[in-house]
């Protein structure tokens, strides 16, 4: 069977970035697995496994527009120190989840100057080029409740 709407999908994968360096891997884990067409993963890479089959393997390079978006300047902000309520101690690299007018928005603490802490609203891999080394362990056909609830249930799913 070959991946299209609505198929679940599982695949293995390694992620890295243009340097090289490995950003995260399925390696000793169950692969991933998703709803082919229900925004369940990144469009750039969602596009690439269209069409594709079990067993086949290959190399999908994802722009950051395909991937988690190129970085937004307005989602960099400085914050108050006294907003951060029963945090005694604010380090770079915590995430909090902030609310916002659209609605809640994780943010990652960059750097803290005085009573000021800058937080950063971008997904990590914002701007990155993403590469994945995929190889696609198994193709079906969604279930109806599957299609409906727009994810996997069972294996690799959600339970409910």
């Amino acid at each position: 069977m070959q991946i299209a709407q609505n198929s679940v999908v599982a695949f293995h994968y390694t992620l890295t970035n243009n340097s090289g360096e490995v950003l995260d891997s399925s390696e000793g884990r169950e692969p991933l697995t998703y709803l082919h067409g229900a925004g369940n993963i990144i469009p750039g890479l969602e596009k690439e496994l269209e069409g594709r089959a079990a067993g086949d393997k290959l190399n999908v390079k994802v722009t950051p527009e395909e991937g988690y978006g190129e970085v937004q300047e307005q989602l960099v902000q400085e914050v108050p120190r006294d907003a951060f309520q029963g945090v005694e101690n604010i380090e770079p690299g915590m995430q909090f989840q902030a609310q916002t007018q659209g609605g809640p928005l994780m943010v990652t603490v960059k750097n803290i100057e005085g009573d000021t802490v800058i937080v950063d609203g971008n997904h990590p891999l914002a701007g990155e080029h993403l590469n994945f080394d995929v190889e696609i362990a198994s193709v079906r056909e969604a279930s109806q409740e599957e299609t409906e609830h727009g994810h996997v249930h069972g294996e690799g799913g959600v339970e409910h």
